[in-house]
């Protein structure tokens, strides 16, 4: 791919990727941070509900204030970029919009946000790198498919689970093996109950929103990122909210196999994920039956199959985007992207739900996200994730219960809900 020789060259022609993040939280901070440190690229501006976050990190990489515009109007920031100064904005749509933008990352994590980001990118044909799996997961399909008609790519970006388990996904097809199934590791086990008040001295501790801190407690985060795994490959999710033994790293390959073989899955090809000491790394479980690839396993690996690990142990977030971000202005490639509609994840209660309620999002008080087969989410009418936040509760939810959609009305405003219709609607009449 050659892709630090070219950046390199862009360096020396005066001609740096010029890089928009919305969402200036810990992902999007981090990764300001991590372009900042590579030749070739640089973050040209920086989206936020709080502009104070973006001046801050521009202030962190060494741009002074006077070298930082801040406004929300377009002919402004862009008569900043063209004088070499940098932009902070409150208007994330405005970073789309921007001729001075090469590519835009979307960290913000809220999939109404996400949504409309990815959207007003594909269509001003601005390549878009998600690092916002709850957006993917609920209308990436849809934005796929019309940042390929429209020339420009939509991404899942590397370093997050999804991104690395598709590379391991990539490479075990490549060698000849069957994927049996595709894993990660989590650090603890899950707590149905966190909440963001339940999670507020241990995200504040580590610089955390106590919201996503409850999200990755909760399992949430979990189910997401294998959902969108599971989307972009095939393989699906072998029980709803998947297995999660807590297995050790010389455990894997004897238990994430068929039942069969004596392992926990009753089907060939599924995800899962571990609370044993995998974390962070992900890992995948392959097979083969034929006899040259098994000696040169043998010779190589000392493993007798035919089930094989292929490991890789860590994922490291925002700091492998920029990649993603290369590989897609100056390829054309995508890391990771929905191959099909395959699992959905759906809301479970955490706690009873009175009718006129307004739901919560992700990391809040009133569900957690459970990842389950698309072909299950339809026949039981649940409720995806990123169109739970902001509904209305119709009828009395238990504690524990799947929300369905005679239980909770979506927000029929929320654009991630128009963009969830149209997908619905393209795939029913087979367009995706």
């Amino acid at each position: 791919m050659e892709l630090v020789a070219r950046l390199a060259e862009r360096e020396s022609a005066g001609n740096p990727i010029r890089v928009g993040i919305v969402g200036c939280g810990q992902m999007g901070s981090g990764l300001a941070h991590t372009v900042n440190a590579v030749r070739g690229m640089q973050i040209a501006a920086i989206a936020d509900i709080d502009p104070r976050r973006g001046i801050d990190v521009f202030a962190e990489m060494g741009y002074p204030p006077d070298e930082v515009t801040v406004t929300d109007v377009r002919s402004e920031a862009e008569d900043a970029l063209r004088a070499g100064r940098r932009v902070v904005t409150q208007d994330a749509l405005l970073l789309p919009a921007l001729d001075g933008i090469d590519a835009n990352v979307e960290a913000t994590g809220v999939p109404d946000v996400g949504a409309l980001v990815a959207w007003t990118s594909v269509n001003n044909r601005k390549p878009v790198i998600m690092l916002n799996v709850e957006t993917d997961i609920t209308v990436g399909l849809l934005l796929n498919d019309l940042a390929r008609k429209n020339g420009t790519v939509y991404t899942v970006a590397s370093g997050d689970e999804p991104g690395v388990l598709k590379m391991l996904w990539e490479q075990a097809t490549l060698m000849g093996f069957e994927i049996v199934c595709l894993g990660k590791g989590k650090n603890n086990t899950i707590n149905y109950a966190a909440t963001e008040e339940s999670a507020r001295e241990e995200a504040l501790s580590k610089g955390m929103n106590p919201k996503i801190l409850a999200a990755f407690q909760d399992g949430t985060k979990t189910m997401v990122e294998m959902a969108a795994v599971s989307n972009a490959t095939g393989l699906l999710p072998d029980v709803p909210g998947m297995h999660g033994p807590k297995v050790e790293l010389d455990e894997l390959v004897a238990t994430f196999i068929p039942a069969a073989d004596g392992g926990i899955f009753s089907r060939r090809g599924c995800i899962d994920y571990t609370t044993g000491n995998v974390a962070p790394g992900v890992f995948a479980i392959v097979h083969s039956d034929e006899p040259r690839i098994r000696k040169e396993m043998k010779f190589i690996t000392r493993a007798d199959g035919p089930y094989y690990l292929h490991f890789r142990p860590y994922h490291l977030c925002d700091l492998e985007t920029p990649q993603s971000i290369a590989e897609a202005v100056l390829l054309g490639e995508r890391t990771v992207t929905a191959a099909g509609a395959y699992s959905e994840v759906v809301c479970v209660a955490k706690r009873d739900l009175s009718p006129g309620q307004k739901v919560e999002g992700i990391g809040g008080r009133d569900w957690h996200g459970t990842v389950m087969t698309r072909a299950d989410a339809v026949a039981k009418k649940a409720v995806p994730i990123g169109i739970g936040a902001g509904g209305t509760v119709a009828r009395a939810v238990k504690h524990g219960a799947l929300i369905t959609t005679d239980d909770l009305t979506p927000d029929p405003d929320a654009f991630v809900y128009r963009l969830r219709q149209l997908q619905e609607g393209l795939l029913a009449k087979g367009a995706l």
